[in-house]
């Protein structure tokens, strides 16, 4: 008898240990935290590794995994379709998709500038300004990527029409630098470390500056922020926890970041990210921190320009209302440890 009792007591927690096995496992395959970043090279997305390498998400119990994408526009898509949980991109992203009938929100915004500089090549003394971009092939990231809109939007500006130049996926890094050198453009729109290369070389030089607020006022009439954290509006609904948690270590990197100087940043990110020179990392680091929010927040006046700038030339936000206090929330930066 005893036995008997014996072998149904071990079935049982044999079963019962089967059964907490196997809801750990999905548990754990649950709380994984996808994110992917559109060029996760480039220091304008900084953070999202910088988080990692500090062990900001551990830290909060998170098992999140970044993937890396060509650009914004893909790691959009890559949200849209469910493949991923955030995307660490541009801001403007929520506003076109809002008139496009799709709703995403940043929940932590790292930057009050683009941090991206419109390079000419240097067999193009002719173009001294976006005026002279009539005729030109123009570099950006992706046809879609927040590349393409502020070249768009600096063309508009100076006059020009979108049939008056050509817009070139070129990527960023080697194969930017690659389509500067074949002349395959003659302009591009690009990020560091791949300005402080070019520069370097002097194959290209500065025609557009837009790394530091105050450029930046000059290029596009206000504080533009740019690379953010962003989730679909329909997934945060169901995970304030998670995005409370994501919320809490990406703010403790940006504090991280103002109060540390550009060396000490490199310092913590991997070697294969400085591009073969850690001096232009640095360089090209100091030069542009100032681009980055000191904790989290959603500049004041930043969406209405983003909306201004963005209206300027696409036609999917002529004539539509755009809800601005659905493109962002500043509840879980608030609520940050």
């Amino acid at each position: 008898m005893t036995r008997l009792i014996s072998k149904r007591v071990l079935r049982s927690v044999a079963l019962t240990l089967a059964m907490i096995g196997a809801g750990a496992s999905a548990a754990s395959a649950a709380d994984k935290i996808t994110i992917i970043v559109g060029g996760m090279e480039k220091q304008i997305y900084l953070p999202a590794v910088l988080t990692q390498q500090l062990g900001y998400f551990k830290d909060e119990g998170l098992d999140v995994e970044l993937v890396n994408s060509r650009a914004g526009v893909e790691a959009e898509n890559e949200l849209l379709a469910g493949a991923v949980q955030g995307v660490v991109g541009f801001y403007d992203h929520t506003v076109d998709l809002q008139s496009k009938g799709k709703y995403i929100q940043s929940i932590v915004q790292f930057s009050q500038a683009p941090g991206e500089v419109e390079l000419v090549s240097a067999k193009h003394p002719e173009i001294k300004s976006p005026a002279d971009f009539k005729g030109a092939t123009l570099g950006v990231t992706g046809l879609g990527s927040s590349t393409d809109f502020l070249t768009q939007y600096l063309a508009v500006r100076n006059g020009l029409k979108p049939g008056d130049y050509t817009l070139l996926p070129v990527g960023a890094g080697n194969t930017f630098i690659a389509a500067v050198k074949q002349d395959q453009i003659q302009a591009g729109m690009t990020t560091e470390p791949t300005i402080a290369k070019l520069l370097q070389t002097g194959e290209a030089k500065v025609l557009v500056d837009m790394r530091t607020p105050e450029k930046t006022k000059e290029a596009l009439g206000g504080d533009y922020p740019a690379a953010s954290f962003y989730v679909q509006s329909s997934w945060l609904e169901g995970h304030k926890d998670e995005a409370q948690k994501l919320a809490n270590a990406f703010v403790k990197t940006m504090k991280f970041i103002a109060g540390h100087s550009a060396e000490e940043i490199a310092d913590k990110m991997p070697k294969d990210y400085y591009a073969g020179s850690k001096d232009l990392y640095v360089q090209g680091l100091a030069g542009g921190k100032a681009m980055f929010t000191p904790d989290g927040r959603m500049p004041a006046d930043g969406p209405e320009t983003v909306l201004k700038v963005l209206s300027t030339f696409s036609k999917s936000l002529q004539g539509k209302q755009i809800d601005l206090s659905k493109t962002y929330t500043t509840e879980f930066v608030d609520a940050a440890k």
